[in-house]
């Protein structure tokens, strides 16, 4: 796919009919990710192949590229990959594979979506964790939240690098600095943000991310990735026990399953790499095969495009005095804005479903009482879907007088 944006917009059919705002929900696909799936389907109902094995081979080398791809994203080796089939499920092999005593404690944010902390209120070998909050301070969270809770019982920090409800995009370098200092594992939902900004953990040392693909990566549901870092095996038990966790025996699969003296008991070792922590099984191929094109979309112009738009929404925003509950600096923003009526959510509700009638797809969403009307902009808008916005907006806020007049400047 070239850079230009209306190269680009022309991959995602369903923008011919709606202005599509809600990235943060579920995210829509390009032509090249539907398509790398139909000829999947097309192998699994002709196997054009010379045996099944063969067949099998090439699906799986299919679904493989998702690796590389993922790796790439995020500036992460191939062997620090998992392919994994949703946020949530990272989340939970996380909790799984922490090691916890009995007194540890879990740090989150009181502005996560319910998935993050839920890992961790199940009992892990019979011992709940506390979970401590970092409680947000006019919907930011500062590094002081996380040094009010952090104590030396805190075995991780488990946050969301973008807060799903308002669009805080979160200091993590400042708090992986203060993880390490304290000698604890930040463990990162990063759905709300790989797509749209980028995330390097060369850069950015975390201990492990974990993303599903179907908001902002654009891709099918069932299928994302999770990266952990070397150098952090000592901290974490060793991963459910599945044969395609096993390191490869030698010449493969394929050869082994043809060698008579193998018995089910035999010795076995698991893969050194982040692969054994996948479900050691048959996956999701064609979420992950559609994952595969990730890196194909423009990313060179994506967090460019992201901000102009987002900037030309809050100048519009202003413009009609309409209350923005995202905060304001660059350097907290993501692609979500999010705006409405405070203390009102049946007016940010009635506002939603009017912009829906208009075939305008926006959400509302709180936390902790942080949110209202979710504008999801991603690479694919323009300007002309902001103006389609805000005219939609005025236009609601004409017809319902007494809301312009409350509005805060």
């Amino acid at each position: 796919m070239g850079a230009s944006l209306a190269h680009i917009r022309e991959e995602f059919p369903a923008l011919r009919d709606k202005i599509f705002f809600d990235s943060a929900g579920v995210g829509i696909a390009p032509r090249s990710a539907v398509g790398a799936i139909h000829e999947f389907l097309d192998q699994t109902m002709f196997a054009p192949v010379r045996s099944m094995v063969d067949h099998h081979l090439a699906i799986d080398a299919a679904r493989e590229k998702a690796r590389p791809e993922a790796a790439r994203l995020i500036g992460a080796s191939e062997d620090e990959i998992a392919l994994i089939e949703s946020t949530t499920h990272g989340l939970t092999i996380a909790a799984r594979a922490l090691r916890l005593k009995s007194g540890d404690n879990i740090v989150t944010t009181d502005l996560e979506f319910i998935a993050v902390p839920f890992a961790w209120r199940q009992p892990k070998s019979g011992i709940y964790p506390e979970i401590r909050v970092a409680k947000n301070k006019d919907g930011g969270l500062p590094l002081s939240s996380f040094e009010e809770v952090i104590d030396g019982r805190t075995k991780a920090v488990v946050i969301s690098s973008v807060q799903w409800s308002n669009g805080y995009l979160c200091d993590l370098e400042g708090i992986c600095k203060l993880c390490r200092q304290s000698g604890v594992l930040l463990i990162v939902d990063a759905i709300q943000q790989l797509g749209a900004f980028p995330l390097d953990v060369s850069k950015v040392p975390v201990d492990i991310v974990v993303c599903g693909g179907h908001k902002w990566l654009n891709a099918p549901f069932g299928a994302g990735f999770m990266y952990i870092r070397k150098g952090i095996s000592d901290k974490l038990r060793p991963p459910v026990a599945g044969y395609l966790s096993l390191k490869a025996p030698v010449g493969g699969w394929g050869t082994y399953f043809e060698t008579p003296s193998i018995t089910p008991l035999q010795p076995v070792e698991f893969s050194p790499t982040a692969r054994a922590y996948e479900n050691g099984g048959t996956a999701n191929y064609p979420g992950g095969i559609g994952l595969a094109v990730i890196n194909e979309l423009g990313k060179e112009v994506i967090e460019k495009q992201i901000r102009t738009v987002t900037n030309y929404l809050l100048e519009g925003l202003d413009t009609l005095r309409m209350n923005v509950v995202t905060p304001r600096s660059p350097l907290h923003r993501s692609g979500i804005i999010a705006m409405g009526f405070p203390g009102s959510p049946h007016k940010d509700i009635a506002l939603k479903e009017h912009l829906l009638d208009r075939k305008i797809l926006v959400a509302v969403r709180y936390t902790s009482n942080v949110g209202g009307v979710r504008v999801s902009c991603h690479f694919y808008n323009n300007k002309a879907d902001v103006d389609r916005l805000l005219n939609a907006v005025e236009d609601y806020l004409a017809r319902n007088s007494e809301l312009a007049l409350a509005s805060p400047q």
